[in-house]
């Protein structure tokens, strides 16, 4: 008999996945399969925001 194939997403729904917010930008952002093995290490939600890195505090200048 044919295997069951697994629902995309690991077999949660999106609403049901575990999500974080990004330091840098702010927005928040869901698990993905890519970062499965280190979930808790992520803090930025694209490669963009890693290399930009945490946003400054607004109001104080130089």
């Amino acid at each position: 008999m044919p295997e069951a194939r697994k629902a995309f997403g690991g077999g949660r729904k999106p609403s049901e996945r575990d999500s974080k917010v990004c330091v840098a930008c702010g927005l928040p952002f869901t698990w993905r399969k890519k970062w499965e093995r280190d979930w808790a290490q992520v803090r930025y939600c694209s490669e963009r925001c890693r290399r930009a890195g945490p946003a400054a505090p607004t109001g104080e200048r130089a």
